[in-house]
């Protein structure tokens, strides 16, 4: 799935929250069967990336040696004050600005969604599309009949950067929704997967954990079949 510049996006992993409902530490770093929550991402976004970037506060050396990283560069705030998402796809975009100025789009998710649909880009692509926005997020189903958005999930124009970091530094916006809302964003609507499971399902807290462990292994999207 490319651009209008005919390359794919970036992929972008959110990683830089603080984790404290798990206790502390790196959440993309849990163990879900048999691989850390970022992997499961990391293997969602493969198909659709041209490159995938890390966004993770920290020192950047505790991600050294761990094979299915790759050459995936760890981005820091580059805003202060830890700022939440928004940050991490503000730095998303800046460096895609300066190391690789022909990507249009990046494609972010956060690191504790291991359940990811198979057709996330393409559909967040067709919806943009559509509705002649500039910014696609996704919603999945609450449960109860209705859709949760889920703001950390959805595709950027990298042209955006500017405006964000005005947002971030000079007006102090924190809220990824606020921001998209500014600037053209449409809901793109996944419907749920095996058994029912909003296919966005944020692994927040140990028992959330629990509850996903022999799921992580079903193929992403196999619900959409």
């Amino acid at each position: 799935m490319e651009d209008e510049r005919g390359r794919p996006p970036l992929g972008v992993i959110l990683a830089g929250g603080l984790a404290t409902r798990m206790g502390g530490g790196d959440k993309g770093l849990v163990m879900l069967d048999g691989r850390p929550l970022m992997q499961h991402a990391m293997a969602a976004l493969h198909p659709w990336a041209d490159r995938i970037l890390i966004s993770a506060n920290g020192p950047a050396a505790r991600f050294a040696g761990l094979e299915w990283m790759g050459d995936a560069p760890v981005l820091p705030d580059t805003v202060p004050d830890r700022p939440g998402p928004l940050a991490g796809i503000l730095a998303a975009m800046e460096w895609a600005a300066a190391h690789a100025p022909d990507h249009a789009d990046i494609l972010c998710v956060p690191c504790d969604t291991p359940f990811l649909p198979a057709d996330l880009l393409p559909r967040l692509a067709a919806g943009r599309q559509a509705a002649g926005a500039a910014i696609a997020l996704a919603a999945g189903p609450d449960g109860a009949g209705g859709w949760q958005r889920h703001p950390t999930v959805g595709l950027w124009p990298v042209a955006l950067r500017r405006a964000l970091r005005n947002a971030l530094v000079v007006e102090g916006l924190r809220k990824v929704g606020a921001f998209a809302a500014r600037h053209g964003v449409t809901l793109v609507r996944f419907p749920p997967g095996p058994g029912g499971r909003d296919p966005f399902l944020n692994v927040n807290s140990p028992g959330d954990l629990t509850g996903a462990v022999g799921s992580a292994s079903t193929p992403a999207g196999e619900a959409h079949s």
